[in-house]
């Protein structure tokens, strides 16, 4: 019982991870902890709060994601997710990189709390 659940929570949260990348600044924002940080190839680097969609309204539009080789970590309301990240956008080079989220669940929803990404060379 609680091995089915815990696989639950890992598909749902691997199912917001990949929408956070192709579903717009509105979905992400809605999934994303109010007052959250996220650390990006410079520039922009670190951003919290209303930084971060301001920024991500200038750098959106994925159109495919592949994450390989996955890891994650559930430990009551806190899961930390880490993946390779290949992603592609009409008029850009294939983007990869390491990424890494933390999710917090906030009243029976999971809310990324941070989110890191370091470009592979």
């Amino acid at each position: 019982m609680q091995r089915d659940l815990l696989r639950q929570e890992n598909a749902t949260l691997w199912n917001l991870e990949e929408r956070f990348w192709t579903s717009g600044v509105d979905s992400a924002r809605s999934m994303t902890a109010e007052n959250a940080v996220m650390i990006l190839p410079y520039p922009p680097s670190i951003l919290q709060g209303d930084l971060i969609w301001k920024q991500a309204r200038q750098n959106t539009g994925w159109r495919t994601v592949e994450m390989k080789d996955r890891s994650a970590a559930i430990h009551g309301a806190v899961a930390v997710f880490a993946y390779f990240v290949v992603a592609e956008k009409q008029g850009s080079p294939i983007y990869e990189a390491l990424c890494a989220s933390t999710y917090l669940l906030d009243e029976g929803s999971w809310l990324r709390l941070s989110h890191q990404q370091t470009p592979a060379a």
